[in-house]
């Protein structure tokens, strides 16, 4: 009732307005005693002035004219002259169905599903988002909120259990991953650019490496040495076997280097090919790659990795966070920011977005309007009674004034047309 009352309580404007209806009411109240003044002196001297009875005439009908429409103007908001009158006091004795009705025409009318979207439709609200995170100081800002956000979610995750959710399902999609067809895809894709012979080039690198490697050489020729009968090994035809596997080795790495059509180039062409084509189509290579992924899977050094990962994108975000530069922070401010000036200048997805506006702020307003006719409604019946006739009054009153001038004229007038037609028919 405090804040009904405060609504209701005028300043400097209601006061001009006060000055303004009890200055019309002075004036219509005049000009009905000038009705009775004049119809007073005319009745007076009509027997010496014949033509003064028209105007006897219309200041009679005019005055009864202002008199009923004073009537009707004061019983709309009071009794008159405090008489009980039935159906005058018309708004305070009908204050609460002028409250349900008024709930319910603002309802049908201003909340109706057609003119809210047409009205949502005419507002570009992707425009104004755009608009908004554009801004460099707004971006900044909305970055900070987010960021300051960002630990509590991490918190929160790791509170109710979201990550362990998370976490399984991606390993439960990940078992339903057949691995042997994707591999057979991933290499076809790999080898039809003949990619795989740069692989088998670093592979023969690989091999001339190694055969320049003292370590690995001796390696082959005490393997060559424990092989070869005494006599050989007295004549050290270790080394001499030795040389010339390297030197043969060599040389046929040189040649398979530099020639790219090399009979072995396309033998590891046939078992690269054989080996997709085998991943593709042979069952028993598909299980061997489902138990390797299984195992994969299920080994403990992987959930740790995972825990660890975990732990340091934690940690990471919790102390940038708290940094003056956050690393976050300028990212999200430098996101958004690019976010509006590709919304701006993408007209399409502006229009999808405002669809989507209209879609969703039209059902709000559908499914909050009947609350809003029931708020309407409350509120006007728990307006004070005398308030809400004075508030009505104030506003409404001075243009209201104006039927008694206008029921004075016309009256008069009708007044006057009864008079000449009583005098052209009856002739007195």
């Amino acid at each position: 009732m405090a804040e009904t009352t405060l609504l209701m309580t005028g300043g400097a404007g209601d006061a001009d307005k006060i000055a303004a209806l009890r200055r019309i009411k002075f004036l219509a109240t005049g000009a009905l005693v000038l009705c009775l003044a004049v119809f007073l002196l005319a009745r007076s001297f009509e027997g010496s002035v014949p033509a003064l009875a028209f105007v006897a005439a219309f200041a009679e009908a005019a005055m009864i004219g202002g008199l009923a429409d004073w009537y009707a103007v004061v019983a709309l908001f009071k009794r008159p002259l405090g008489l009980p009158i039935p159906h005058t006091a018309i708004i305070p004795a009908n204050q609460d169905r002028i409250a349900d009705n008024l709930g319910h025409f603002i309802e049908q009318n201003f909340l109706a599903a057609g003119p809210v979207n047409q009205k949502l439709s005419e507002v570009d609200f992707a425009a104004l988002v755009a608009d908004w995170l554009a801004d460099p100081q707004r971006a900044e800002g909305l970055s900070r909120f987010v960021a300051r956000l960002v630990p509590q979610t991490v918190s929160a995750i790791e509170g109710s259990g979201l990550k362990g959710f998370i976490t399984q399902r991606i390993v439960q999609q990940v078992e339903k991953v057949q691995i042997a067809p994707l591999a057979a895809e991933l290499l076809t894709a790999f080898t039809d650019d003949r990619r795989h012979q740069k692989l088998f080039d670093e592979i023969i690198k690989v091999f001339g490496k190694f055969l320049s490697d003292e370590d690995a050489l001796d390696a082959i020729r005490d393997k060559i040495r424990d092989e070869l009968p005494s006599l050989a090994k007295l004549f050290r035809a270790d080394a001499y076997l030795l040389k010339k596997i390297v030197a043969s080795a060599g040389s046929l790495l040189e040649e398979v280097k530099a020639d790219p059509d090399h009979p072995m180039r396309a033998e590891f062409d046939r078992f690269v090919i054989g080996f997709v084509e085998k991943l593709r189509t042979s069952k028993a290579y598909g299980k061997r790659v489902e138990k390797l992924k299984r195992d994969f899977l299920a080994r403990p050094e992987l959930h740790e990795l995972a825990q660890d990962m975990w732990d340091s994108l934690r940690s990471f975000i919790e102390q940038d966070a708290k940094a003056e530069n956050s690393t976050i922070r300028t990212h999200l401010a430098s996101l958004f920011v690019d976010v509006g000036r590709q919304l701006a200048a993408d007209p399409s997805i502006r229009a999808d977005m405002n669809a989507g506006f209209v879609v969703a702020l039209g059902s709000f307003v559908e499914s909050q309007k009947s609350g809003v006719s029931k708020f309407i409604a409350e509120q006007v019946k728990s307006w004070d009674l005398g308030q809400l006739t004075h508030l009505i009054e104030i506003n409404v009153g001075r243009d209201l004034q104006f039927i008694r001038f206008n029921g004075m004229i016309i009256g008069g007038l009708a007044g006057l047309a009864l008079h000449i037609g009583e005098v052209l028919i009856f002739g007195n």
